[in-house]
């Protein structure tokens, strides 16, 4: 013992290579790999050998090891110690740690209490969380027979509706639990918005979700589709936190769930619920259409690709706000993506801005996010010229007051509301292009009579949305369906638009010559010349922040009409 007294506990940078290797070395020695952590706290011999190690990610503690030669040294009371203060001091209170059965007594000495078991881990925490939430389940229950579905809804198909449908034919009550865990392309506020608009009446109930059910603390590897030892263990721990805990909460009789074809985790993870769960488990078959299974990872590929129809065509009404809200996003980072775009931030540079840098811009757009579906649902022009103030709002409050997108909260806000409306059987463009004409003068009018003048855009923002972005249409978006080139569209947006942003930084002579350049760039286009242009805006503080707008809303437009 003498020999480990006085050893300094470290925190080693996982970021660093030669430490996320060494870590990494230590860890497999005892049958562990590196997994997603915030930082990594060891004990170290003075030749740099680690002797104890663990790691915490959020709330969590894990990767907790010891060497063989020091296990009998009392190490980990100290590290965890350690790891309990500093969580302490960043408001971290209740924690939770996944480790091996063999420290189930230290953690428990140190004050934790077993939450589940696993033969081969045990899940543990230190405060009131579990025993708080299982209180508030308690709080929701109903009599008679009550069921259970927990779902990840990313998004909310057709097919979890058909889910839900059919297990309410079996029961008086259905708790339907959003898994919380943010991780998904839909955050968790949006998925359980639309598990609670998709209509199914009042014997529908959905509880807040939790880390108590499918998260980063029970089962970290769902979210990988890692069937794997490892996710072995995890679902064995899901399901005893589930059968000893919410069951009894709810009071619940059965769990349902879809049926799972192909993917091999969940399908595991279906014949586990049924051999440990105390309760009855009924399998759903999964709803087909045009002789395919629904599929909520097939939605996010057509999203992925941009292809609202096909995406939409899998998703009831009630989910469409959020698909477009998922594509108004897309659209924003991959202008933001675009490398080499002159005057405008990108990954590996901050244009000609000094406030703002590329995690800035991400800031923005997450804080912008979440008013695009409340945008594709305003029933009036009023609500959205709120909803575009909010928006903004919130967007300075991320960014620590920088303008990111002013310019996009309004043209998106527009086109998101026209899109909304259902178009079959007419111009899809004509009616766009009206409905955005409409909104586009009716927040004009209410703006003039209000002190706020917030969510107008600038004089080219507005005069653009007047004609219902006739350009865009006529011009830019015919452009890029046929080039499929995002860095040469933004040049022709340059070339052809009277951008504001320029004018107000280097004046209207100035912005006539940038047309022109961008027009003679365009005819000669290489990387060369682009970098020359992307240099000249720089020095000469010009951002084409208009043609960035307009650049987002095309490659919008592209993928839903």
């Amino acid at each position: 013992m003498e020999q480990y007294r006085n050893l300094d506990i470290t925190e080693l940078p996982l970021s660093s290579a030669y430490f996320r290797e060494k870590v990494s070395r230590f860890l497999e020695a005892s049958g562990l790999r590196v997994d997603a952590l915030d930082t990594y706290y060891a004990v170290q011999n003075p030749a740099g050998d680690i002797l104890a190690g663990a790691g915490i990610s959020g709330d969590i503690i894990k990767c907790v090891a010891v060497a063989e030669e020091a296990r009998s040294e009392g190490l980990l009371t100290p590290l965890v110690s350690r790891i309990i203060q500093d969580a302490s001091l960043h408001g971290i209170h209740n924690l939770k740690v996944f480790t091996k059965p063999q420290y189930r007594a230290l953690f428990e000495s140190l004050g934790f209490r077993m939450l589940a078991q696993a033969p081969l881990a045990v899940l543990l925490e230190n405060g009131r969380g579990l025993a708080a939430y299982c209180e508030y389940l308690r709080s929701m229950r109903r009599s008679g027979r009550s069921g259970v579905v927990v779902m990840n809804a990313n998004p909310f198909t057709l097919g979890h509706r058909y889910l839900l449908s059919n297990a309410l034919e079996q029961v008086d009550t259905l708790y339907v639990i959003p898994v919380k865990e943010d991780v998904s392309m839909f955050p968790y506020a949006e998925r359980k918005a639309m598990i609670e608009a998709a209509g199914l009446g009042d014997r529908v109930v959905v509880p807040e979700g939790s880390s108590y059910t499918i998260s980063a603390a029970t089962f970290p590897t769902y979210f990988l589709k890692d069937l794997s030892a490892a996710s072995e263990e995890q679902m064995r721990l899901d399901l005893d936190l589930f059968a000893n805990h919410i069951v009894p909460a709810l009071g619940a009789a059965v769990r349902f769930v879809g049926s799972e074809p192909s993917d091999s985790l969940t399908a595991r993870y279906n014949t586990l619920m049924k051999e440990l769960l105390p309760v009855e488990v009924v399998e759903i078959e999964r709803l087909k259409i045009q002789g395919g299974y629904v599929s909520a990872s097939k939605v996010r590929e057509y999203l992925n690709s941009g292809i609202f129809e096909k995406a939409s065509a899998q998703v009831p009404e009630t989910s469409r706000p959020y698909l477009l809200a998922e594509l108004a996003e897309r659209a924003l980072r991959m202008e933001l993506e675009t490398p080499l775009k002159p005057g405008l931030v990108c990954p590996e540079s901050t244009g000609a801005h000094k406030d703002m840098d590329y995690s800035v811009m991400l800031k923005g757009i997450a804080a912008i996010r979440p008013f695009f579906a409340p945008m594709v649902s305003a029933q009036n022009a009023d609500d959205l010229r709120r909803l575009g103030i909010e928006a903004e709002e919130a967007m300075l409050a991320a960014t620590g007051g920088v303008n990111t997108h002013r310019g996009a909260i309004y043209s998106f806000g527009l086109v998101l509301n026209a899109v909304a409306r259902e178009m079959q059987g007419v111009d899809k463009q004509a009616f766009i292009q009206n409905a955005c004409s409409k909104n586009a003068e009716s927040i004009l009018n209410n703006t003039v009579k209000d002190s706020k003048m917030h969510f107008t855009g600038t004089r080219g923002a507005r005069e653009i949305a007047f004609t219902g972005y006739r350009q865009l249409f006529e011009d830019w978006l015919p452009f890029y369906r046929k080039e499929r080139n995002i860095g040469r569209l933004l040049i022709y947006i340059i070339s052809s638009l009277d951008d504001t942003c320029i004018i107000h930084r280097a004046g209207e002579k100035r912005a006539l010559e940038v047309r022109r350049e961008a027009e003679q760039l365009l005819n000669n286009y290489t990387e060369d010349n682009l970098r020359r242009m992307c240099e000249r805006f720089r020095e000469e503080n010009i951002s084409p922040g208009g043609a960035a707008d307009m650049l987002a809303l095309t490659i919008f437009i592209d993928s839903v009409i």
